[in-house]
């Protein structure tokens, strides 16, 4: 995550934006990614699981 600044002399005001990541897996996928292959010990679960992401966590955490 950056911090980009720019300066609007017209109205001198300073405007901050957040920026994100783009590209890339995101926290949710490399969560049940790790929660996966830490219960199953299984590579392509935890593929099908970072797929899944979010909808793989919350599964996790209601069933156990």
């Amino acid at each position: 995550m950056t911090l980009q600044w720019r300066e609007n002399f017209a109205e001198d005001i300073m405007t901050y934006t957040w920026t994100g990541a783009q590209y890339g897996i995101g926290f949710g996928s490399a969560l049940a990614i790790a929660i996966s292959y830490d219960n199953n010990h299984s590579i392509l679960w935890a593929i099908i699981h970072g797929f899944f992401s979010w909808l793989y966590v919350i599964y996790f955490a209601i069933a156990y």
